[in-house]
């Protein structure tokens, strides 16, 4: 297996672990306050990371990385607020699938031609992720829609992280994360203070924002050098499948009670994950 697969699933591992905590740190502290000590969190890490061993970023690495910034806040927020909402069942599968098609449809449209066994992984993965971050379907048909929005623009955020942050090259070290995660802390600002919701954090909002943004900070640097060892769309698709990661924690920790269905998603998972390693 190659260290660009490891570390495609180490980035699952990480977003996973931050869509656990900062899921379950928004219904306590609020969405927003949340993501934005998060996105604080990262770039204290990233900044530290790349002052112990500096790179040589461009001009260009920085344009990619806040790009990066913006998809990762308008994701990070969406997903959030969907998951502080109880809209799991919807938001989760529809963020992930969007976020794996995406640089999925990049690749291709750039010219990238994927083995069959990668097309293979992909339509296994799919149906995976939906099924391993689905949750028994209800509630009102206006709940429904809010949550189908929400995980639609999570998606397409993560989906724009996943392609920009896949055109950084390996030599630029991890000053453009920093930028990346101090961009998506002001996209965040910008955004809530748009639609007039509450983000200066409380002391209730630190302990699981710093969490979540190290972890998430730490997925994206992975996925970073993942994306730099192997083809886009490969470790796309792997990182997509944190939702696995997130129901695995929620089970282990919280005690939930798994479903057949999502039993059977996890399953679904390990077989992608073997065929796109395979691939």
């Amino acid at each position: 297996m190659s260290i660009g697969i490891l570390l495609a699933l180490a980035a699952a591992v990480g977003y996973g672990a931050a869509d656990f905590v900062g899921g379950f740190g928004s219904r306590r502290a609020g969405a927003w306050p949340v993501v934005f000590v998060g996105q604080i969190a990262g770039a204290a890490l990233m900044l530290g990371m790349a002052l112990a061993q500096p790179g040589r970023p461009q001009a260009n690495d920085f344009a990619w990385a806040l790009l990066a910034g913006a998809g990762t806040s308008i994701g990070t927020i969406f997903l959030y607020r969907g998951l502080a909402r109880g809209r799991m069942g919807l938001v989760a599968p529809v963020s992930a699938v969007g976020a794996a098609l995406l640089p999925v449809g990049v690749e291709v449209a750039l010219g990238g031609r994927p083995s069959i066994l990668v097309w293979l992984g992909v339509l296994v993965a799919l149906p995976g992720i939906w099924l391993v971050s689905g949750e028994a379907r209800g509630g009102t048909e206006g709940r429904s829609r809010a949550g189908l929005v929400d995980g639609a623009v999570a998606g397409a955020g993560f989906g724009v992280l996943f392609v920009a942050l896949g055109q950084v090259p390996e030599t630029a070290g991890t000053f453009p994360l920093a930028a990346n995660q101090v961009v998506g802390a002001l996209v965040t600002v910008i955004v809530a203070s748009a639609l007039r919701e509450r983000w200066l954090p409380r002391r209730s909002a630190l302990g699981w924002g710093i969490a979540a943004g190290c972890l998430g900070a730490l997925g994206t640097l992975a996925f970073m050098i993942a994306s730099q060892n192997s083809p886009l769309a490969l470790a796309a698709v792997l990182a997509s499948l944190y939702p696995a990661v997130t129901v695995t924690l929620a089970a282990l920790v919280l005690a939930e009670h798994l479903r057949s269905a999502q039993r059977v998603g996890l399953v679904t998972c390990l077989a992608a994950t073997a065929l796109l390693a395979l691939g």
